[in-house]
């Protein structure tokens, strides 16, 4: 029976090995500054891949109406040059984002409509990624990682103060930065 399950792994790609990284929880520090809550789970799926599942959540609004509320899943495969949770990686994801953001000045005047209007609606983005992971000790890293990709949005347009006028609906299709992630890492062996 351990020779057929042993094939069997063989045939698929899958990997079992007792002493390799199989299993990994990540925190995005560049989310938390936003004073965003965020967990990523990565699972090894084979000898150079594993898959990962980003979650974000920002439910708050602060001192003049300024806020960058969402609920964000992004969903990524990766194959790493090397093994899985260690050097450099080549990414693909996709993302579904809820909004409502607004009297925000963001750096690079990137989005620079969030100065003066609340906007309120849904993102999907698909991307591609780079990336490299850290190995800091036996269970603990970091790694960055930059994305880019196309992003759909459709959303309402709202004068910022609270409880402001629709001014109208918009749609946007665009390239853009998909992801960019500084993260730190618990890695499970």
């Amino acid at each position: 029976m351990k020779r057929f399950i042993t094939i069997l792994f063989l045939l698929t790609g899958l990997t079992v090995a007792s002493k390799a990284q199989t299993f990994a929880l990540k925190t995005d520090l560049i989310n938390w500054a936003t004073a965003s809550i965020n967990l990523e789970p990565e699972v090894r799926v084979g000898k150079k891949s594993t898959i990962a599942l980003g979650l974000s959540y920002n439910p708050w609004t602060f001192k003049d109406n300024k806020k960058w509320r969402h609920i964000r899943v992004q969903p990524e495969y990766r194959f790493w040059t090397c093994r899985p949770f260690a050097g450099h990686f080549l990414a693909a994801h996709a993302s579904f984002t809820h909004f409502n953001a607004g009297n925000v000045d963001l750096p690079f005047n990137f989005l620079s409509a969030l100065k003066t209007q609340r906007l309120q609606g849904n993102e999907y983005a698909i991307g591609v990624g780079y990336g490299y992971h850290w190995i800091l000790s036996t269970h603990w890293s970091i790694e960055a990682e930059l994305g880019v990709g196309f992003s759909h949005a459709n959303f309402n347009v709202h004068e910022c103060r609270k409880c402001g006028a629709r001014l109208g609906d918009r749609c946007t299709n665009k390239f853009m930065p998909t992801k960019a992630s500084v993260s730190f890492i618990y890695v499970f062996k």
